[in-house]
């Protein structure tokens, strides 16, 4: 399988890791030899109930013995897809009250762009250096890193970077400024999070000059920082909420909310300001739901900080210098690159699953499913530090 999916499948790196799958459960991963693969990675933040969950499944099951797709999103009532945009308004504060339903994260970026420069007819954008909001052409525009975005120029005009928790920089954002966009806690850069209620100044400077505040929530939102979205631990309500990654429990969605006022600007002058035949799918949109319901059923979301906690105290190490993020998004730092891959793929060989972030080559990531056991989270920190004491070991 893996020469096939070497030969056959579209590649993103010149070395995949390339394991080959045969099923996973819970927290674990299993290979086609029989190995069991503890997962501290989630599908990059997306299995948010685990692996297999049986919730999510009989969901999916459920809806499949109904109907899949019937017709293109926003002409036909669904129940599934109608049932998770109430539910997301009933747990949302005010304004966010209306949702648009697509397919990826990087889709709802898109959405939310398209929907700050129609509402404001304006057309500069602000995003953060060493952001990262998604890979399509108005996505990779914001997206603070040139020598990722220069080989695909020239993308969307009027977008420029200032500086992620850089106060001083919001004298930048002017009456020509359609919006805003921000991660709640930046991701590729290194599991960045906002200090001194940065966040709140961005809020209160869009306001002043009429623009609108977008929020990345694609990877922090859905419980994984101890609350259902990153922003309520910052005393902020966005203009624009954008999610995807967990929201669908391992399965492909993304949405972006806003106020019923706003939301309206797509579906007039012009008609159809906003399409996707998929978006709002209702077999998606019953996993979604169904992770929507299950982290409000119990302690989920705040074990979260429990479990954080529990990272933080049995992951102390001389090779660690710092462990970033909040909750179940945190980011091991070493030294360097090299050191950061050798644990990582040394992990990988004992049968833990730890991964890279996008562009902090130093940092480990540690994103596992909500629901991984305190057992596992000790199980997969003694693995993590057996393989440092024998690396740190072999260059005494």
């Amino acid at each position: 399988m893996k020469n096939d999916f070497l030969k056959y499948q579209a590649q993103t790196t010149p070395h995949p890791l390339g394991m080959e799958v045969s099923h996973a459960r819970g927290s674990y991963i299993y290979d086609t030899q029989g190995n069991a693969h503890l997962d501290f990675v989630a599908g990059v933040s997306a299995c948010t109930l685990g692996h297999a969950n049986p919730v999510i499944q009989q969901a999916v099951a459920d809806q499949m013995s109904k109907y899949a797709h019937v017709m293109v999103y926003g002409e036909f009532a669904q129940g599934p897809a109608v049932e998770l945009c109430k539910l997301l308004a009933e747990k949302l504060p005010d304004p966010l009250d209306t949702t648009y339903l697509v397919n990826s994260g990087t889709e709802a970026i898109e959405g939310a762009m398209k929907l700050a420069r129609r509402a404001t007819g304006r057309s500069e954008i602000f995003y953060a250096n060493h952001a990262y909001h998604g890979n399509t052409m108005g996505a990779l525009s914001v997206m603070g890193y040139e020598e990722r975005k220069k080989p695909f120029e020239p993308l969307l005009p009027d977008c420029h970077s200032i500086e992620f928790n850089c106060v001083t920089c919001l004298e930048q954002i002017t009456e020509k400024t359609a919006a805003v966009i921000l991660e709640t806690i930046q991701g590729g850069a290194g599991f960045i999070v906002p200090e001194g209620n940065y966040l709140k100044k961005v809020k209160q400077r869009c306001e002043q000059v009429g623009a609108l505040f977008i929020l990345d929530e694609i990877q922090p939102g859905y419980g994984r920082t101890g609350t259902f979205f990153g922003f309520e631990h910052y005393n902020v309500v966005p203009d624009i909420l954008v999610m995807g990654k967990g929201m669908g429990g391992g399965l492909p969605i993304g949405a972006f909310t806003a106020s019923h006022e706003l939301m309206s600007l797509l579906k007039d002058n012009p008609i159809l300001g906003h399409i996707t035949t998929f978006g709002g799918n209702p077999v998606i949109a019953a996993a979604a739901l169904a992770t929507t319901k299950e982290l409000f059923r119990g302690t989920l979301m705040t074990d979260t900080l429990t479990k954080e906690a529990l990272f933080r105290k049995h992951l102390q190490h001389a090779l660690i210098k710092e462990i970033r993020g909040k909750g179940l998004m945190l980011a091991i730092m070493t030294d360097s690159a090299e050191l950061t891959s050798k644990i990582i793929l040394k992990c990988k060989e004992r049968g833990l699953i730890l991964f890279w972030l996008l562009f902090e080559p130093k940092a480990i990531r540690i994103t596992p499913p909500l629901t991984i056991s305190e057992e596992e989270i000790k199980k997969g920190c003694v693995i993590l530090t057996e393989v440092m004491d024998e690396i740190a070991s072999e260059t005494d």
